[in-house]
């Protein structure tokens, strides 16, 4: 498997190759993909074929949590996939997602729904990507790189209800290029188009107008925002119910104000400027001079880093001891014409969803703040959208080990599954725009 070291000056200076034009839906299933090499899996053909949607290639995947089963391994029999989308600009770009066929029947309304999961926040390195977890739960490189796929609760616990479920690695993590962490258009094309590609897949209990619902929790939140939002012009032929969006970061900018001096955040701010300077190339030599060498080192450590506790970041939290001025990364935003418009570009809330939409935020969510998630929901509301807030007040943090943005997941999984069936059977949405919390 190829090695991706993202070195700080090759983003903010060295070329893009980029492809032109647009992504047009593929009219048809493709072809039974031929199977690849393990270590060539990642690693897309030039050009790529087809569509948005279209299968580039398919393997059997393992699950690391599974047993076997008369029908099949339990809970699901997995199929990884690389298909084609589109990045920020609309490139046609490949995208790796796992499909998860559920061994359990499905007894709720009408079909068998297929549920497209955009999952939590895990990294920027390679070795990050869900594909990858979801076959080998923890992720290690030493001395101090790991990742736990944590989003096996979630997704296992609705192919337990005989739900069909698509995860996608975003652009970035596993393929080429750089993951544009808590991008707005790139998260919802790969959110959209991995569901395109479950539904073409041959062998699986599901068709092109199987019912779709998007979920996703955190970085997932986001994605799953932002796919409601970009549905009916970018993917209006898939056939979706709903859209729950739990924790979500809707604004990049307000995330790094909340956060900044935090340790634990850190990474995080260095993901979304590398994803900045890949995607805007104008970005580039802002940061470039912009940031001092312990914040350029910060962001090539991060770049190859998942979620760990330990490192660069995580020693250096404040970010005015990232750059060349002293000051924190939201007053370099601030006064940078080309940063200020990028950043703009990753707010959720500019466009209404045509799907209802469940939101699921704490009050007090140390991570991902509340405001903003509100501000976007009131914008929905006065688009005409169908929108329930669910305003979580008693999540309390657990000193030392987990914080509100960690544990309201499990809440708010609980009250999801609910909500799902409900779009599912065609019951009225909820509605509280009258009287958002």
């Amino acid at each position: 498997m190829r090695s991706r070291v993202l070195k700080f000056a090759a983003v903010l200076t060295g070329p893009m190759m980029m492809a032109g034009g647009g992504v047009l839906a593929a009219p048809a299933v493709s072809a039974d993909p031929a199977p690849v090499a393990a270590a060539d899996f990642y690693v897309p053909p030039a050009p790529l074929p087809g569509g948005a949607g279209t299968i580039v290639r398919a393997e059997h995947a393992n699950l690391a949590v599974s047993v076997p089963g008369g029908a099949g391994p339990i809970p699901a029999n997995a199929t990884r996939i690389m298909h084609v989308s589109s990045d920020t600009h609309g490139n046609p770009a490949a995208a790796v997602a796992t499909y998860l066929e559920p061994s359990q029947p499905w007894t709720g309304p009408g079909e068998r729904p297929l549920i497209a999961y955009a999952g939590g926040s895990k990294g920027q390195g390679d070795q990050c990507a869900t594909s990858k977890g979801l076959s080998n739960l923890v992720q290690f490189q030493a001395p101090f790189d790991a990742s736990v796929e944590y989003d096996v609760l979630a997704i296992y616990s609705l192919l337990g209800r005989g739900m069909a479920v698509v995860v996608t690695d975003y652009l970035g993590l596993g393929t080429p290029a750089v993951h544009d962490f808590l991008n707005r258009k790139s998260q919802a094309h790969t959110l959209l188009d991995a569901a395109r590609a479950a539904l073409r897949l041959p062998g699986t209990s599901l068709h092109g107008g199987s019912p779709v619902v998007l979920y996703g929790y955190s970085q997932g939140g986001m994605a799953s925002a932002a796919a409601a939002e970009l549905q009916r012009s970018y993917a209006p032929e898939l056939n979706v119910k709903g859209a729950y969006v739990g924790g979500a970061v809707v604004d990049d900018v307000s995330v790094i104000a909340h956060n900044d001096g935090r340790p634990a955040f850190a990474p995080a701010f260095a993901w979304i400027l590398n994803g900045i300077a890949a995607d805007y190339p104008d970005t580039r030599p802002v940061l470039d001079a912009e940031l001092n060498e312990t914040g350029k080192s910060i962001l090539r450590d991060s770049s190859v880093k998942c979620a760990v506790a330990f490192g660069i970041a995580q020693n250096h939290p404040h970010t005015s001891q990232w750059t060349t001025s002293g000051q924190p990364l939201t007053a370099v935003i601030d006064r940078s014409p080309a940063l200020r418009a990028a950043f703009a570009e990753q707010r959720v809330g500019g466009m209404s969803p045509s799907v209802p939409v469940r939101i699921s935020q704490a009050v007090n969510d140390e991570g991902a703040p509340f405001g903003p998630v509100r501000a976007t929901a009131a914008d929905w509301c006065g688009k005409g959208a169908i929108v329930e807030l669910n305003a979580d007040p008693a999540t309390s943090p657990l000193s030392g080990i987990a914080g509100t943005h960690v544990l309201s997941f499990f809440p708010a999984l609980s009250s999801s599954h609910q909500w799902v069936i409900d779009r599912l059977a065609g019951a009225p949405a909820p509605n509280n725009c009258g009287n958002l919390p």
